[in-house]
């Protein structure tokens, strides 16, 4: 308990930079400013200055976790009975997206093998399109280098969430999502439903964790306030500043993990990241253009639903840019549980392990 005063001192501090950073970004117009300019300002000055912060350090998952859930409350709140009864209209992009998963993997696969010449577990694990954790652990069983390992997973939601708003912003022609001043209602919204959106982020991520599903942290909130939403029970609707602040601190979070690592490594890592994120962009533009004439979904939904960020970074992404964030969180729900049950299948047949790797 000795402890807890400075683990608070210090998430407050690391906030207040991410905040800090999160309004440069908003005032220079970027898109998905709180959360790109947090994550950029804290990853900078913690690989900058590496003492500031113990070498193991981690941003405390709890406190984190309840400002996902309050994403995903706000997510769930967008699923209405319409979005409900497209749902069958989706057959064509999971099934796009059932092809996309082992295809990106194998892509990966040759860019991190000859490339970068990583060993085949590192290679065949740092190149899932998917399950941050879940990779990082069945690649520590494969024998995977999980430092690398680690980066390059780190490293592809970061490259994605700081690309995609980007290359969206650039294609549109004008700045997207909340820097661009648009918000997740036609109307102002203030303090009165908060309870509800706090209450449903709560009961979802207590209930949903014990059930141990892939991002239950934000699938719970969002199933919960969903079910709220379309009974009539509670309106679920949260101001503009509450989903920025959520911003900050998940920025925030993903900005503490660049403490410790080299340079040399970190640049290596980066282009190498860079390269893949750019391939599985590249397949699943292809594949939105080839499904969009099926589902009727606009072609910037589907794009950012293949696009293989982190689920809540994504959603975040789609929920600026009022991309139908519950369809969006769903495609990628189910590419993580493709990729995880892909890892496990792989890992128990022990194909890439380092044991048998004659280059390791």
């Amino acid at each position: 308990m000795q402890d807890l005063p400075r683990t608070i001192a210090r998430v407050v501090v690391l906030c207040l930079i991410g905040l800090t950073g999160g309004y440069l970004a908003h005032l220079a117009h970027l898109p998905l400013p709180y959360m790109l300019g947090s994550l950029f300002l804290v990853g900078v000055l913690t690989a900058v200055f590496p003492r500031a912060l113990p070498h193991d350090y981690r941003f405390p998952e709890g406190f984190r976790s309840l400002f996902i859930a309050t994403i995903g409350a706000t997510i769930g709140a967008q699923i209405s009975w319409d979005v409900v009864g497209n749902m069958p209209r989706l057959w064509a992009s999971i099934l796009a997206l059932t092809l996309f998963v082992p295809l990106t993997q194998a892509v990966n696969f040759v860019i991190f093998r000859h490339l970068g010449g990583y060993d085949q577990a590192t290679a065949f694990y740092a190149g899932a399109p998917g399950g941050l954790i879940d990779s990082i652990i069945a690649g520590e069983q494969a024998g995977a280098d999980v430092r690398i390992l680690a980066v390059q997973q780190f490293l592809r939601i970061i490259v994605v969430v700081a690309g995609l708003p980007v290359a969206l912003s650039l294609w549109y022609g004008h700045p997207v999502g909340s820097s661009a001043g648009i918000s997740f209602s036609d109307h102002a919204v203030g303090l009165e439903h908060l309870p509800e959106v706090f209450g449903a982020a709560l009961v979802g991520l207590v209930v949903f964790r014990r059930l141990h599903l892939p991002a239950s942290q934000l699938i719970g909130p969002m199933i919960c306030a969903a079910i709220l939403t379309l009974s009539g029970l509670a309106v679920i609707e949260a101001p503009q500043w509450v989903v920025s602040g959520c911003q900050v601190v998940i920025g925030t979070s993903l900005g503490t993990r660049f403490i410790g690592v080299e340079w040399a490594r970190l640049l290596r890592a980066t282009w190498l990241s860079a390269l893949s994120v750019t391939s599985m962009l590249a397949i699943g533009l292809s594949m939105s253009f080839a499904v969009a004439p099926l589902t009727g979904l606009d072609l910037d939904v589907l794009f950012i639903s293949f696009a293989p960020g982190g689920v809540t970074e994504m959603a975040l992404v789609a929920l600026s840019l009022n991309a139908s964030p519950a369809v969006v969180t769903l495609h990628h729900l189910y590419r993580i549980i493709l990729t995880v049950v892909q890892l496990s299948w792989v890992t128990k047949r022990g194909w890439f392990n380092t044991a048998r790797d004659p280059k390791a």
